[in-house]
């Protein structure tokens, strides 16, 4: 059987047990199906089904487990629903654009490529294995590179760039630095513990973006949306705690409890005349500056 239609295979077990689980018979009799509509030989014993599901868990990183009590597969995604749903969102690109080669010229991609990426395997066998890591980092608005050794707990996505979340040994405080302005990265022997109170979820809870709290508390933020800019924020909610408060012909309003960071008032700055700042009198005053330095520069 060729590597081709081994993960046609892969992913075509996936497509069925993430609508429901499914018995062993019942993933066999569709795979059956799908060999006939698409001219392949996608049939497995049940010692192969195994492998595939190793394979699935390798390659994807989706769990599939067996119920007994029930008699069927199903996907495992109890823990982590956010991650399970990134996940899930690779699949689908990647089985797209495994149909077929002739696809190409039906899908454009972003011109503009993050960069950094190539150390990301790195970072994630220091953070895996609780090792140091050395590096060189350059800031924007610093003409020097300086060095750091850090201790690497985790790494996060903001707008298609990827952060490693690190404490910095210099002065053992959390920060986080950019990987495409991380270099010359040195994966050292030296093993550290991970502390025990640190959950980078609970860090980021209350934030947008990638700027850390830096102890500043998380207040009630109250939002207005025009009926169409509107439609995009429900789509895509600005945070997890984002809640309707109004939804009519006239207007989109929410409530958001976060740390108002410099990437939050980017965010609502880029939304331009669609949206207004309801409360907090401390936003709006940071915005009526940031709108009179763009006019002061015309």
């Amino acid at each position: 059987m060729s590597k081709r239609e081994s993960i046609s295979r892969y992913n075509l077990i996936i497509k069925k047990l993430r609508r429901y689980p499914a018995t062993f018979k019942e993933i066999s009799d569709y795979l059956s199906l799908e060999s006939e509509i698409q001219s392949y030989n996608f049939n497995v014993s049940k010692r192969t089904f195994q492998r595939d599901l190793a394979d699935i868990r390798t390659i994807y990183n989706i769990d599939i487990q067996f119920d007994f009590s029930r008699g069927v597969y199903f996907v495992d995604f109890d823990e982590q629903p956010e991650m399970n749903e990134r996940i899930l969102e690779a699949f689908d690109t990647f089985n797209a654009l495994n149909i077929s080669d002739r696809l190409s010229n039906h899908i454009h991609f972003e011109k503009r490529k993050p960069q950094g990426t190539e150390n990301l395997y790195g970072l994630l066998h220091a953070i895996k294995n609780k090792v140091q890591i050395i590096f060189t980092h350059q800031k924007y608005w610093d003409n020097e590179s300086t060095n750091r050794l850090v201790e690497p707990y985790a790494l996060k996505e903001f707008k298609n760039r990827w952060y490693v979340l690190a404490n910095d040994l210099k002065d053992n405080r959390i920060k986080s630095f950019a990987l495409d302005r991380l270099n010359n990265l040195e994966i050292t022997k030296r093993h550290f513990q991970f502390p025990k109170d640190f959950d980078v979820n609970e860090h980021y809870k209350y934030c947008f973006g990638i700027v850390s709290p830096n102890e500043q508390k998380p207040q009630e933020i109250i939002l207005s949306f025009n009926t169409l800019q509107g439609k995009y924020i429900k789509s895509l909610p600005l945070h997890e705690s984002q809640e309707i408060i109004k939804d009519d012909d006239n207007e989109l309003r929410i409530k958001l409890f976060i740390v108002i960071t410099f990437d939050f008032l980017m965010e609502i700055l880029s939304h331009g005349d669609r949206v207004k700042v309801i409360e907090p009198d401390s936003l709006i005053a940071n915005l009526k500056r940031s709108y009179q330095n763009a006019l002061n520069r015309y």
